[in-house]
């Protein structure tokens, strides 16, 4: 324990639960419906409405080796590659052979997946996949249609929600052991202002934390809430160098901030070229997959060609693919290229790099146990080692899907209830417990510019020059919040509240990410050094582990291998599910 935690009034009002999941994207809602199903007391807290969450946003569909002649040992295969040696094999064939019964269990839930003439899920290809395993949904509406049947489900189970609340800090008892959240409620409701959910089981599902940089395919509410609280429990992270930039996001202009429109890698997948103004396609002779090679690849490929050309953005070009096809396949896509005055019928789509995926995260074992005893951690804000240093196209959706249900195998694997690992009840929780200390507030204005310092310093390209300056301009943001809690000196003083709380969170997301890449002093997959152009296994084939110190600052350790320690000495590194309870779920029945 830090004993660290946001500035934030005392809760005013609490309730009880086994369980309290916090997001509502893919893993948050299948981890609370599977604890609810098994009778557990399960709240879902989620930081704007329920289908708000980043899984709606998904667009190119869910990756599992679903079809004929596709095996999950290719799928193994393709994974380990693109994540360019640093996945944990044993989390990757977790996710692969308990994947195709993960996503038949969704279709039970209710999810409709496209199908071709013949009955059988529709399945396209992505990047660094050598078959078609991706399922897909509406066309390019994936995420929103699982979101939609989740979210359904939900509501059908009666499950218990707060909506529009951001997750404020962990709740312990004395010995450490996770007790619930503190939770700010925005707006009027049942319940306002800052509570807290009481729970021995705390499920971190809160996404990513795209909103670090400028540009960004992440919603708004992608701030790092969960890896910053988990940061300050005394969690440790894992590879929160690797943040994968999408290669196509729809260029809307040099100073273009905020969410921007991703353009999917099913567009290529389909056939897209990629190409620079003269319409030379630029990533023949690259890569042996062209235009669909790996996320980190083609990233690279865009990005050198804009240099190398001093342009803006480079192109995709899907003309040929004719008006029917874009407007069956791609109908999202296209009305969203055509509110900004593109017509990718007619014309080729500007496309450049920004800010798409944490391939890292709060760490975890193969049970979703992270290394604070009670608090889990599952989805984007997790690193389960699935990933390595890139993630593959479309195993995002599919790996909270899989340790989702393993969560939730592990909290219903007590006949009693909700324990800790060691099998200890947990005592009772300390809002604030003595000796804890409240972190400076930054003000709402730091939001954009931690964004421009890490765009600067730690985007698409890196070095340890642009690093050191990232970090050291962070460093002072941090250094001027400290000095107007105790001095105002003229300047505003940050008050509690949401735009504060999220610019804290996102300041100590981003120093832990610097100084991370700082120590990876190699280029591998997302994570690009200019001055350390080359791969180098032989020191950097191992996962950087970061927890924070008593003053928030970044305390960064080697692991000794590509696979990942036990989160907890003594801990068995395997993936037995407890006792007495099926590694498979039975299946639901295949979509007709």
């Amino acid at each position: 324990m830090t004993g660290i935690r946001l500035t934030a009034p005392a809760p005013g009002w609490a309730i009880d639960a086994d369980v309290v999941v916090v997001g509502s994207g893919v893993a948050g809602l299948t981890t609370a419906l599977r604890c609810a199903a098994a009778g557990l007391a399960t709240v879902v807290v989620t930081k704007a409405r329920l289908d708000d969450g980043s899984t709606r946003w998904a667009q190119g569909g869910i990756a599992a080796a679903l079809g004929e002649g596709d095996t999950p040992e290719q799928h193994l295969d393709d994974t380990l590659v693109a994540g360019a040696g640093l996945c944990d094999e044993s989390a990757v064939r977790t996710l692969v052979t308990e994947g195709p019964g993960s996503v038949r269990r969704l279709i039970g839930t209710g999810a409709h997946f496209d199908t071709t003439d013949t009955g059988a899920i529709a399945l396209t290809r992505e990047g660094g996949h050598h078959r078609r395993r991706i399922a897909h949904a509406g066309g390019d509406a994936t995420g929103a249609e699982i979101s939609r049947a989740l979210v359904g489900a939900v509501r059908s189970a009666a499950l218990r929600t707060i909506e529009n609340a951001l997750v404020l800090d962990l709740l312990t008892d004395a010995d450490g052991r996770a007790r619930g959240v503190t939770l700010h409620v925005m707006g009027e409701g049942q319940h306002d202002g800052v509570g807290a959910v009481r729970a021995p089981a705390v499920v971190l599902a809160t996404g990513g934390m795209g909103q670090v940089f400028s540009a960004t395919t992440n919603p708004p509410v992608s701030t790092g809430d969960g890896v910053a609280l988990a940061l300050r429990a005394g969690a440790e992270v894992s590879d929160l160098e690797f943040v994968q930039f999408h290669p196509t996001v729809l260029f809307l202009g040099a100073g273009a901030e905020g969410q921007q429109p991703l353009v999917s890698e099913a567009v290529r997948g389909e056939g897209a070229h990629l190409v620079d103004a003269a319409g030379t396609r630029f990533m023949l002779g690259q890569h042996e997959l062209a235009e669909l090679a790996p996320r980190d690849i083609v990233a690279k490929a865009i990005t050198t060609q804009m240099h190398l050309q001093g342009a803006e953005h480079m192109y995709l070009d899907a003309r040929h693919f004719g008006a029917a096809m874009w407007e069956q396949r791609f109908p999202t896509i296209l009305a969203a290229c055509r509110s900004h005055g593109i017509d990718p019928v007619t014309q080729p789509i500007p496309v450049a790099p920004a800010a798409h995926y944490a391939s890292g995260g709060v760490r975890t074992d193969l049970r979703g146990r992270t290394t604070v005893p009670g608090l889990y951690a599952c989805g984007e804000v997790a690193c389960t080692g699935v990933h390595g240093a890139n993630r593959l196209a479309s195993n995002s959706l599919l790996e909270g899907l899989v340790f989702a249900e393993r969560i939730a195998a592990d909290i219903t694997g007590s006949a009693d209830g909700p324990r800790d690992t060691a099998g200890h009840a947990p005592g009772a929780p300390e809002a604030h417990p003595a000796g804890s200390r409240a972190v400076p507030l930054l003000t709402a204005e730091s939001r954009t510019a931690i964004q421009r310092i890490m765009t600067r310093g730690a985007g698409v390209i890196r070095s340890a020059a642009s690093l050191a300056t990232a970090a050291g301009e962070l460093e002072a943001l941090g250094r001027t919040a400290a000095t107007t809690a105790d001095d105002n000196g003229g300047r505003k003083d940050a008050v509690p509240g949401v735009e504060a709380w999220e610019a804290t969170n996102l300041l100590l997301v981003s120093q832990v990410l610097v100084a991370a890449a700082r120590e990876r002093e190699e280029t591998r997959g997302c994570h690009w050094r200019e001055d350390r152009p080359d791969r180098d296994d032989d020191t950097w084939r191992r996962h950087l582990v970061v927890r924070v110190d008593q003053d928030l600052l970044p305390v960064v350790r080697t692991t000794d291998s590509s696979a990942f320690p036990p989160v907890r000495p003594g801990d068995p590194a395997d993936s037995a599910l407890p006792a007495g309870l099926p590694n498979h779920p039975a299946d639901a029945p295949e979509e007709p």
